[in-house]
């Protein structure tokens, strides 16, 4: 991944849904997580409330701006016991 590109990554249900585990795109100025959703058709304008978000493996919101290099990754509920 060059300095350009943003690292997205699915993990769990949203990765089965989407038949793909991770992906590059490059990166826009401007650019935030809820544009990436979109950008990428994963489902509606922006993911599901239930849907967390996380850039550079800590929680952010929808709205972050994204810089060069970053790894955005959605996570869906995780149930356990």
């Amino acid at each position: 991944m060059t300095s350009g590109e943003l690292r997205v990554r699915l993990f769990a249900g949203l990765r089965e849904e989407a038949g793909w585990q991770e992906r590059s795109l490059v990166h826009q100025s401007g650019m935030t997580a809820a544009a990436v959703w979109k950008l990428l058709n994963l489902g509606g304008t922006a993911p599901p409330a239930t849907v967390r978000v996380a850039i550079n493996h800590e929680f952010a919101a929808l709205d972050t701006p994204l810089a060069n290099g970053d790894e955005v990754a959605f996570l869906p509920p995780i149930s356990g016991g």
